[in-house]
């Protein structure tokens, strides 16, 4: 577990298991409108197509069955907040799967549909206190739907900057739990209350070793969008391109997360 001291969000487990079950619909949907041709444009993800990357979608909600089917841990060793710095080891694998499924999985329409009828049956016949044994350690089931929620929105958003005018939507609820649990990971990674992270209207964390605000504007402000965070936590856009386009706003000496992002990648 995260040596650091803090305190976890707790996240509605029926709102989360909405947020999950929705994104996932608005992804479905839009794969059944790919051509073969879109589904073989090149994505940001290294060498993944968008065959592959879809693929990954299913995998990465085919977790939760997988968690299921091992034996329930004793005890929670782990929380939310460990599974963004979890996710680097397991690159290798992951991307060794996405590939694999690509190549045997034909129709992706039939894949995700059966994939979205067996995560609803998992998720009404187990509850959310339900401890898995993840990447990240044992963790509740409610916690574990957080982490792919924001599986869901980060590639959610990689469909769309692979295919031109694909525009797939974002569930309020989903893209809101994503952007709150990078928050909350940058003030583990950098603990402090010298700087005010702002990501608005879903967000804000104080981070950075310092001294401590306590009333009145912050000495030092980040702020930018639910979207734009989500890149720059997870190494889809650098800290210094997000400056120089005007996509964040940072001012005070120690307003500068560079050295701090991605979080994931």
């Amino acid at each position: 577990m995260s040596p650091a001291k803090k305190r976890t969000r707790s996240y509605d487990p029926a709102r989360i298991r909405a947020a999950v079950l929705g994104q996932l619909g608005h992804v479905h949907l839009a794969v059944r409108r790919l051509t073969p041709e879109q589904l073989a444009l090149p994505t940001r993800l290294g060498g993944w197509n968008v065959r592959a990357l879809v693929a990954h979608v299913g995998t990465a909600l085919t977790a939760v069955g997988r968690a299921l089917d091992l034996p329930e841990p004793a005890r929670q060793d782990a929380t939310v907040l460990d599974w963004p710095f979890a996710t680097a080891a397991n690159a290798a694998a992951i991307d060794e799967s996405a590939r694999a499924l690509a190549e045997r999985t034909p129709d992706l329409d039939v894949h995700l549909t059966g994939v979205a009828r067996q995560l609803a049956e998992q998720l009404d016949a187990q509850p959310g206190d339900r401890l898995l044994q993840t990447a990240a350690g044992a963790m509740p089931l409610g916690d574990y739907l957080v982490t792919r929620a924001v599986e869901l929105v980060v590639h959610t958003d990689d469909l769309n900057a692979a295919v031109p005018g694909l525009d797939v939507p974002y569930d309020r609820q989903a893209l809101a739990a994503a952007t709150r649990l990078l928050a909350d990971a940058l003030a583990v990674r950098a603990p402090g209350g010298a700087t005010e992270v702002r990501v608005p209207p879903f967000a804000v964390v104080q981070c950075v070793e310092g001294p401590r605000h306590t009333r009145g504007t912050p000495p030092n402000v980040v702020e930018t969008d639910p979207l734009t965070w989500i890149r720059l936590a997870t190494g889809r856009l650098a800290w210094a391109d997000a400056v120089a386009g005007a996509m964040v706003s940072a001012s005070g000496e120690r307003a500068d997360l560079a050295s701090l992002l991605p979080l994931m990648s």
